[in-house]
C-alpha cells in the first residue's frame, strides 16, 4: 500500500552473497519510516468503514484477515455509496490481486523456509515490496520485510480500531475527506513505478475508465470494467509490432525487457 530501484540480483536460494550491502540498521530506519507513515493511515480506514455502516467487528477483522489497504477502501468506499455487497466484495478482490504477483517475485528473493511462508503471505502488499525489493542482499530484504510488515500490521490494526471507536465522536465523516487518504497513498507508492511508456499509458487508461463509467455503472462496477485497460494496451501494442513495426523504445533493462 516508495519507489522502487533494480531489485537484487540472486541466483538462487543458496547461492552465496558476496555484496556486504548496506547496514542493517539502514534497512530497519527505512522499513520503520515505511511501516509509521503508512500505518497511521488506518484511523482513515477505521472512520470510513464505520461511516459506512459496518460495524466495529466487521472493520477490525477487514484490517486482520485482509490487510490491504486500498482493496479495504475500495470495499467500503463501494458499500457507503450504496453499491451491491457482491460488486463491492468483487471489486476490491481484483484490486488486490496485485499482491500475488508481488508474491511470485518476493518468494524467490526472500526464500523463506517453508512453515514461514503462509504466515509472510499476509504481509505481501505494497510497502513491503517496496522496501524490500530495492535491498542488495537476501539478509537486508528479509529484514526490510520483516520489518515493515511487523510495523505495518501492528499500527495498521491499531489505528484501525481507534477510527472505528472515534467515528461517532467525528460526526459526518464524509465532510473530512479521510476516504482519500487510502487511494492517495497507494497513488503516491505507484506513480514511480510507472517507468515504461506502455504502464503510463495503461495507469492512464484504466483512470479515464473509472472516472468515465462512474456515473452509469453501480458502485464497486467500475474499478472491474477498468482493469481491461491492461489487456487492451497489451493487445494493441502486440498488433503493432506484429505488423512489422519497430519498437519505439527498446528494452535498456531487465525488467523493461520481460
Amino acid at each position: 500500500m516508495a519507489e522502487q530501484t533494480a531489485p537484487p540480483q540472486s541466483a538462487g536460494p543458496d547461492a552465496p552473497v558476496t555484496d556486504p550491502g548496506k547496514p542493517d540498521g539502514a534497512v530497519v530506519r527505512d522499513a520503520l519510516g515505511v511501516g509509521i507513515a503508512v500505518g497511521l493511515s488506518g484511523f482513515a480506514f477505521g472512520v470510513t468503514s464505520a461511516g459506512s455502516g459496518l460495524t466495529l467487528l466487521q472493520t477490525c477483522a477487514l484490517s486482520l484477515f485482509v490487510f490491504t489497504g486500498a482493496s479495504q477502501f475500495a470495499l467500503v468506499g463501494a458499500l457507503a455509496a450504496g453499491g451491491n455487497p457482491y460488486t463491492a466484495a468483487a471489486g476490491a478482490f481484483f484490486l488486490g490481486i496485485r499482491n500475488a504477483f508481488y508474491g511470485l517475485r518476493l518468494s524467490q528473493l526472500l526464500a523463506l523456509p517453508r512453515p514461514l511462508r503462509p504466515l509472510a503471505a499476509q504481509w505481501v502488499i505494497d510497502e513491503t515490496t517496496a522496501v524490500t525489493l530495492p535491498q542488495p542482499t537476501r539478509r537486508a530484504a528479509r529484514i526490510g520485510f520483516t520489518v515493515t510488515g511487523l510495523t505495518l500490521y501492528v499500527l495498521w490494526n491499531l489505528t484501525t480500531l481507534a477510527g472505528a471507536l472515534g467515528a461517532e465522536a467525528l460526526g459526518d465523516t464524509g465532510t473530512w475527506g479521510l476516504d482519500a487518504a487510502g487511494p492517495a497513498v497507494f497513488l503516491a507508492l505507484l506513480a514511480p513505478m510507472l517507468r515504461s511508456s506502455t504502464e503510463r499509458v495503461t495507469a492512464g487508461l484504466a483512470v479515464l475508465l473509472l472516472l468515465g463509467l462512474l456515473p452509469v455503472l453501480p458502485a464497486g462496477a467500475p474499478v472491474l470494467v477498468s482493469a481491461l485497460a491492461a489487456p487492451l494496451v497489451l493487445f494493441l501494442k502486440g498488433r503493432g509490432t506484429g505488423h512489422g513495426e519497430t519498437p519505439t523504445e527498446a528494452p535498456t533493462t531487465p525488467r523493461e525487457a520481460r
